[in-house]
């Protein structure tokens, strides 16, 4: 039998006679679902483990915190970004992203109840990174490149925003499929691993941290923080040059060991002060300082009030401080 071919017609099996949509319309379609599944102010969990939906309808103040592995979208609205010595603004589209734990600050810039600030977060792990690379065998980079700060703002293109659409819709869903979500989040870190800044995510000395270097030398602090140690202690414990491990260091985490260790003790006794009603001096002693003295001066110098207040502060405002 002759067919036709003016009879003939291509279609797209997964969304039939409808074009492609483009970056401004998938952000539409994130922000719709995003205030389908919540309208809560703040940081929400999803029913999906690692997926947080933000949203801000005022301006916060700037807030110290710390990166943890994340990947962070913005829908709609703008932050501000201070990392060390470095400022950087994000909008609509940009994301941030970090494999380790870094100490910074944010603030949602300009947000209002008409117009909030819609922001999604992806956690992940420094192992589910290195399990992607390695079944994907991705090759590392050389361990004599350069290294890069380990966090980063990118822009997000069609294939990133529709997976997280993917991601965004199976959490609109009661029981979301355990399996599906897995394959979600390891497809995103592929996709990072993979694209423009995959060479970020590729120093494997970061997440790697039985090996010497870096890697090794964050894992110990985080594990390790309320412990008092010289930079020439963590140098031998890396199997680094101290001046190798400061320079290093500071190119990773925009600081010094010493001042990643204090910054870390700071945000913990925070949490424990907010979490667990410890008084300021039990918080103190908790994270490894021996001068309660000591401890107010340096928290104030990083959160800008004393510690008593600082704690009301957060009491009586709505400020999530747990949001990168």
């Amino acid at each position: 039998m002759k067919i036709s071919k003016q009879k003939l017609k291509t279609t797209n099996i997964l969304t039939p006679d409808q074009p492609p949509l483009n970056n401004h319309e998938l952000l539409s379609q994130l922000i719709s679902l995003a205030n389908t599944i919540t309208s809560a102010e703040g940081n929400t969990k999803t029913v999906i483990p690692y997926l947080s939906i933000c949203r801000h309808t005022y301006e916060s103040p700037l807030i110290p915190s710390v990166l943890s592995p994340a990947f962070c979208l913005i829908l709609q609205g703008e932050k501000e970004l201070h990392l060390g010595e470095h400022i950087a603004h994000y909008y609509e589209g940009d994301y941030l992203a970090s494999i380790i734990d870094m100490p910074a600050s944010g603030k949602v810039v300009g947000a209002t109840s008409e117009f909030p600030y819609i922001g999604l977060r992806v956690d992940f792990t420094a192992e589910e990174v290195a399990s992607v690379v390695a079944e994907a065998e991705i090759e590392l980079p050389s361990r004599n490149k350069k290294p890069s700060t380990a966090a980063f703002i990118g822009k997000s293109d069609i294939g990133l925003l529709e997976l997280f659409l993917r991601v965004l819709s199976l959490a609109n869903t009661p029981y979301p499929d355990p399996f599906l979500s897995t394959l979600m989040i390891r497809e995103m870190i592929y996709r990072l691993v993979s694209g423009k800044y995959g060479h970020l995510f590729l120093q494997q000395s970061l997440y790697d941290k039985q090996s010497d270097g870096i890697g090794k030398a964050i894992g110990w602090i985080k594990e390790n923080f309320s412990n008092p140690f010289t930079t020439l202690q963590l140098a031998k414990i890396s199997n680094m040059s101290v001046s190798s491990l400061q320079h290093k260091f500071k190119e990773i985490t925009t600081m010094g060991p010493l001042q990643y260790q204090k910054q870390l003790r700071l945000q913990e006794a925070r949490r424990l002060m907010l979490t667990s009603s410890m008084d300021v001096t039990t918080a103190a002693l908790e994270v490894g300082y021996e001068s309660p003295s000591q401890f107010n001066r340096e928290y104030k110098r990083l959160f800008g009030l004393s510690p008593l207040k600082d704690i009301r502060e957060i009491q009586n405002n709505p400020y999530n401080i747990s949001e990168s």
